[in-house]
């Protein structure tokens, strides 16, 4: 009698309760051998593939891509083949592949090898703290179809509309990387001729299905935009929405970060007793070729070491405030997928060339989904340089367990009265929003005042 089994989705090391389908790398009916990629699954932080924990025939999948599937439910359900490598009982896959979590008392942890015993529980999300897992899926370059590339650029290549089988790689053993995908978008004239029986993903040879679907020829760039469809040359599934598509006039489920966003901003306005005070910063005296960004950090950072209260970390629960000797700084970065807030680690020993060379590491990092967890958290105070776009002053919101975060709006110039006279000045509008239950008004107040102090020095 065939055994059957039920892959539950697993923890996948973030302490978030679901996760979005990108792109299932098997159909019902297919055989599957243990380890080779199932599914594409998007959280707040990444894409990350999920390897199938079992070797023989699936035979139902919970969902589409797009679909939300709950931690703990069911994913995927097997027809195990005993004649295939299986993996044996007990043994450690790196992820938790049980029943739905009840409210009932967790298991004994399994040992965990002593190389990870130092590791750090990863507590933070896209845009705030949250008390995660420990197992957390390390991110591959895994060859599907004979194109080996990380899964955050499979996805990119999906939203980009760029064929993986056609990319030019550079990665350390022949990966295709975030970057050979750009190139490719970008000049479409340096692709790869079209190899003979693949899917537009480099997946290997279509079925008969997909075969049906797919187009028998490539087609140009023009073709593929008069006959866009919501399934992909080799008939999976796309990511997302074709690109331009916006649901309107319906309802539409939020995904990913931007899921993420809404559970913790929610979170944050229902603990927080958020107070703003804004004024503006002089920066006439400015010599050219200042860092505007740069010297947003360095005045955090005179501010911060002058009133320690601001870069704090407050426990409503139990009255407790943690005061950090360093300054961490979450810069919060503006994606189409939603907020990340990565960390730019002592800031305050950075000069101003550290500091826009670890930004901009950031930056990179965040547009190319590959920046690690532990990035997204354990910053003391934050910034949103929202002013780049435009918007004068604002009253952003402090994620807890930190204690303030700080805005600068548009630079604007103003008529200032001088002695004898006026002149016409440049100012940068400032915002701090302060938690009222672990700090003072004169505690804001004070910090504020370093913070214009030092935005109006020359250099």
């Amino acid at each position: 009698m065939s055994q059957t089994k039920n892959f539950n989705l697993p923890d996948l090391g973030e302490g978030l309760p679901d996760a979005t389908i990108v792109e299932w790398f098997v159909k019902e009916g297919d055989v599957i051998k243990l380890d080779e990629p199932l599914v594409s699954m998007e959280t707040a932080k990444a894409v990350v593939e999920v390897p199938s924990p079992v070797s023989g025939k699936v035979l139902k999948l919970a969902g589409g891509a797009g679909d939300i599937v709950v931690t703990g439910h069911m994913l995927a359900q097997f027809e195990i083949d005993p004649n295939l490598p299986q993996r044996a009982e007990g043994q450690d896959t790196g992820h938790h592949h049980g029943a739905p979590a009840a409210p009932a008392p967790e298991p004994a942890p399994t040992p965990a090898p002593a190389a990870g015993a130092a590791e750090r529980a990863d507590e933070g999300t896209v845009v705030g703290a949250m008390v995660s897992s420990n197992a957390v899926h390390t991110e591959q370059a895994v060859a599907v179809g004979g194109v080996k590339a990380m899964p955050a650029v499979r996805a990119m290549a999906r939203k980009l509309g760029v064929d993986l089988a056609r990319v030019r790689a550079t990665g350390a053993d022949g990966a295709v990387t975030m970057n050979d995908v750009k190139q490719a978008a970008a000049n479409p004239s340096a692709l790869l001729p079209s190899p003979t029986g693949r899917g537009a993903q480099g997946e290997g040879p279509t079925s008969s299905s997909a075969a049906a679907v797919a187009s028998p020829q490539p087609l140009s760039l023009g073709e593929r935009g008069a006959s866009r469809t919501p399934l992909s040359a080799a008939g999976k599934p796309m990511r997302t929405a074709p690109p331009g598509v916006v649901a309107k006039g319906q309802p539409e489920p939020l995904k990913g970060v931007r899921r993420n966003m809404a559970r913790v901003m929610a979170d944050a306005h229902s603990k927080v007793v958020p107070t703003t005070l804004s004024d503006d910063a002089d920066i006439h005296a400015w010599a050219p070729g200042n860092d505007m960004t740069s010297r947003l950090v360095r005045a955090i950072v005179s501010a911060c070491q002058a009133v320690p209260a601001m870069n704090a970390w407050f426990d409503g629960d139990n009255l407790t405030r943690t005061l950090h000797a360093q300054v961490d700084i979450g810069i919060a970065v503006d994606t189409d997928d939603g907020l990340f807030v990565p960390a730019l680690r002592n800031a305050d020993m950075l000069d101003a060339r550290g500091v826009r060379e670890g930004i901009n590491r950031l930056r990179q990092q965040v547009e190319d989904r590959s920046i690690a967890p532990s990035e997204l958290s354990g910053y003391t105070i934050s910034l949103s340089n929202f002013g780049m776009f435009a918007g004068r002053y604002a009253t952003p919101v402090v994620v807890p367990p930190c204690v303030a975060i700080v805005a600068a709006g548009r630079a604007r110039f103003q008529v200032t009265p001088v002695m004898g006279g006026i002149e016409t000045h440049k100012v940068i509008p400032l915002s701090v929003t302060f938690d009222h239950r672990a700090c003072t008004g004169g505690e804001a107040a004070r910090f504020l005042r370093v913070l214009i102090d030092d935005l109006a020095l020359a250099s």
